[in-house]
C-alpha cells in the first residue's frame, strides 16, 4: 500500500509538472486533466496514510467526528472527480465535433468557471450526507468493515435508525450520480460518430486514444463505487465490500496516471522534451 501510494503522488505530481512547465499542453484539456491529477492525490491521502498508520501500529481504532470527517473529504474527492471526468468528456466532445469553435466554447474562464461549479457541488454534496450522520447514534463498539471509514459501512453499525440516510445514498446516487454518468457517456455517441468520419487514419487513432484512456477511468471508477454504495444494507458481503472499497479509494487514483500517460502520445512527448533538457 505504501509502495502504490508513494507511486500514485509520483505519477500525479510528473503529469502536474509536464502540464506546469510545457506550454505545448497549456490547453483546457489538460487543464481538466491537472484538476484531476489534483483530485487523485487528495483522493488517496484521504484514506491511504491512515490505513497505513492502522496497518503498521495494529491500533485501528477511529473516533465518530474523525470518522465522519473522512467521509466528507472522502465523498467531496469522489464527487468532484465524477464530475471533472463528466467535464472531460464534453471537453473531448467539443474539440472533436466542433473543432473550429473549441477555444471560442472552451476559453479559459469557462474552464475556470467548470472547476468551481464541481469543487462547490461536491463540497455540498458531502455536507448534506455528513450532516445527517451526525444526528445518528453509535452506541456500539463495533468494527466497520472496511480499511477506512466508509459511508455503508458506517451506517451498518449505528443504533439510530439509518432510513434518511439510506435513502439520500440512493437519491442522490439516482439522480445525481445516473445524470452526471449520462453527461460523461453520451457525448461519445456523437464522438464516435464523428471519428468513424475522419479520412486520416492518424487523426482517427489519435482522437480514439484520447477518448478510450477516459473512458477506462470511467469504467473503472464508476463499476466499483457504485458496487459498494448501492448495496447500503448488504451486511453478508464484507470480503467483495472490502476489496471493491480499497480498489476505488487506493487502486483507481494509483491507474489514472498510469492509464492516461501510457496512452497519451503529448504527455510522453512532452516527458521525453524534459528529459532531454535535463
Amino acid at each position: 500500500f505504501l509502495l502504490i501510494y508513494l507511486i500514485t503522488l509520483t505519477g500525479n505530481l510528473l503529469i502536474l509538472l509536464l502540464i506546469f512547465t510545457d506550454s505545448h499542453l497549456h490547453t483546457p484539456m489538460y487543464f481538466f486533466l491537472g484538476t484531476l491529477a489534483c483530485l487523485d492525490m487528495g483522493y488517496s491521502s484521504v484514506t491511504v496514510p491512515r490505513m497505513l498508520f492502522d496497518l503498521l501500529t495494529g491500533r485501528r481504532v477511529i473516533s465518530v467526528p474523525a470518522c465522519i470527517t473522512q467521509i466528507y473529504f472522502f465523498l467531496f474527492f469522489a464527487v468532484s472527480e465524477m464530475s471533472v471526468l463528466a467535464v472531460m468528456s464534453y471537453d473531448r466532445f467539443v474539440a472533436i465535433c466542433r473543432p473550429l469553435h473549441y477555444m471560442q466554447i472552451m476559453s479559459w474562464n469557462v474552464c475556470v468557471q467548470f472547476v468551481l461549479g464541481v469543487l462547490i457541488f461536491g463540497a455540498v454534496h458531502s455536507l448534506v450526507h455528513t450532516l445527517n450522520l451526525t444526528k445518528l447514534t453509535f452506541c456500539r463498539a463495533d468494527a466497520l468493515q472496511s480499511f477506512f471509514c466508509d459511508l455503508p459501512q458506517l451506517l451498518q453499525v449505528s443504533c439510530s435508525d439509518t432510513f434518511i440516510n439510506v435513502l439520500l445514498i440512493f437519491v442522490f446516487g439516482t439522480s445525481f450520480g445516473v445524470a452526471i454518468l449520462l453527461v460523461t457517456i453520451y457525448p461519445y455517441i456523437t464522438i464516435i460518430t464523428t471519428v468513424l468520419k475522419i479520412p486520416s487514419k492518424n487523426m482517427r487513432s489519435k482522437a480514439f486514444s484520447t477518448c478510450s484512456s477516459h473512458l477506462t477511468v470511467v469504467f473503472l471508477f464508476y463499476i466499483t463505487f457504485m458496487f459498494n454504495h448501492f448495496r447500503p444494507n448488504a451486511k453478508y458481503h464484507f470480503t467483495e465490500d472490502k476489496v471493491a472499497s480499497v480498489f476505488y479509494a487506493t487502486l483507481i487514483p494509483f491507474l489514472n496516471p498510469l492509464i492516461y500517460s501510457l496512452r497519451n502520445q503529448e504527455l510522453k512527448t512532452s516527458l521525453k522534451r524534459s528529459l532531454h533538457r535535463l
